[in-house]
């Protein structure tokens, strides 16, 4: 039997959704009854200091159930790294690469995987342009934040200045950028990933989900606080986009030297020169385990209970 040791918390703004998905993480590992389990929460001044208490922390095994800048996206794989024991979801390098919305862009171009065009906002001690620098309507959001943090829909002039000076106020504050983006209308789909049971072996595509948010907007309380989001498992789409979605973040994940398990977000458009056209939006290398959360809903369609996956996870992390 491993002991595996759950961490949740961290300082980054999706503290209470970590605590969450490691708090059922904790349930279902102690529920199966096939692993001594213990957990900790990394409070939001703590970082800092955390290479020491890691030391000290019991488990054989890490599952890491953090979403964040620092918590996924390379600070605290930098620390699981140094403490040699093995750990679920991806290295710094990846969680890096991934976390970075411009770099997972880049990389999505490189593959031939369509993507909307963007352009980057960032700290500057004057503020923002007046003018959006992209045709309205655009999407403002933070270059490293998960969760919808910071999400702004621009469709006037208005719009765009109002959240043009908020993201420069938490930029000059913070030193984080923003990417700018053509906002892409039509259906929002998401590709949950899982790793193969050959531990380091090829990562596999779970069923596509499409995201109806009762408003048209799936932002941080769609996802976490109001309840009236609908998710359809293996939605009805056209003949092929199923196949290219899957296929594209398969090789998206590949790329970004992904493990264990993952999501990547598209929307397909309705209409406009990409009309039917899977669009990049970004991927996720430590998806939710919350009860709203889309990769476990993926894996408990092909009869993979909770459970079950988070027993798989800890067993690719064992496994070389």
């Amino acid at each position: 039997m491993s002991t595996v040791l759950v961490l949740a918390g961290g300082p980054d703004a999706e503290h209470e959704v970590s605590i969450n998905s490691a708090g059922a993480i904790v349930k279902a590992l102690r529920e199966s009854g096939t692993h001594e389990v213990h957990h900790h929460v990394i409070a939001k001044n703590e970082a800092v200091e955390f290479e020491r208490t890691l030391a000290s922390l019991p488990g054989d095994v890490i599952f890491p159930a953090l979403h964040g800048l620092w918590g996924e996206g390379g600070p605290l794989q930098d620390l699981l790294e140094a403490d040699a024991r093995p750990y679920v979801g991806s290295g710094p390098a990846a969680a890096r690469l991934a976390m970075d919305k411009v770099s997972t862009k880049l990389h999505a171009a490189a593959l031939g995987i369509p993507t909307a065009v963007s352009a980057i906002l960032g700290p500057v001690p004057c503020g923002g342009p007046d003018r959006c620098p992209l045709p309205l309507p655009v999407v403002l959001k933070p270059t490293h934040e998960g969760s919808s943090v910071g999400l702004y829909l621009c469709y006037s002039d208005a719009d765009w200045a109002s959240a043009r000076d908020t993201a420069m106020a938490d930029s000059r504050a913070t030193g984080r950028s923003y990417l700018i983006e053509r906002l892409v209308g039509g259906i929002e789909l998401t590709v949950p990933l899982l790793g193969s049971d050959e531990g380091s072996g090829p990562i596999r595509a779970l069923p596509v989900i499409q995201i109806t948010p009762a408003d048209g907007t799936y932002d941080y309380a769609a996802k976490y606080t109001r309840g009236d989001t609908v998710y359809t498992v293996e939605p009805d789409l056209a003949d092929g986009v199923t196949a290219r979605l899957q296929r594209d973040a398969v090789a998206l994940a590949e790329r970004l030297g992904v493990r264990h398990l993952a999501r990547v977000d598209f929307m397909l458009p309705a209409d406009g020169d990409w009309a039917g056209v899977p669009q990049l939006l970004e991927a996720n290398t430590m998806p939710g385990f919350t009860s709203t959360s889309l990769l476990p809903k993926a894996a408990a369609h092909t009869g993979m209970g909770f459970a079950a996956l988070c027993d798989h996870l800890v067993h690719l992390a064992e496994t070389p």
